[in-house]
């Protein structure tokens, strides 16, 4: 298959994406023109932007403070739900201390977080 190798050629697959996209819906049968197009087009924009612009996996630092938010908890009130010290859980959001095994099966079942992002693996 074709790829992409230029930025500019990369903002000209996007231009032509948006000027597809009215025109393919989930009507739209996968033999139509358009249809083949777009993912055609689509499929390489992907392949550029998974090398040219990639995705980190987040720590689970970033995750745990974005639960926290969602879940409207302040540090104190995380140190309880956790039953954990308040020091311990501000150590671990600064990224001085790792949890312990029973800390991390915590934070996993009361924030519902996946227990590999919080092991690290």
């Amino acid at each position: 298959m074709a790829q992409i190798k230029s930025e500019a050629a990369y903002k000209a697959a996007l231009k032509r994406i948006d000027e597809l996209l009215p025109l393919v819906n989930d009507e739209t049968p996968t033999d139509d023109r358009n249809y083949l197009e777009l993912d055609m087009i689509s499929d390489m924009v992907e392949e550029y932007e998974e090398v040219h612009y990639p995705i980190a996996k987040p720590s689970m630092i970033d995750v745990i403070k974005l639960r926290m938010y969602e879940m409207g908890l302040t540090q104190k009130k995380l140190s309880e739900l956790l039953n954990i010290n308040a020091s311990t859980v501000s150590e671990l959001l600064a990224g001085k201390r790792e949890p312990t095994l029973k800390t991390a099966r915590e934070i996993s079942r009361k924030l519902n977080i996946d227990a590999s992002v919080v092991l690290g693996v």
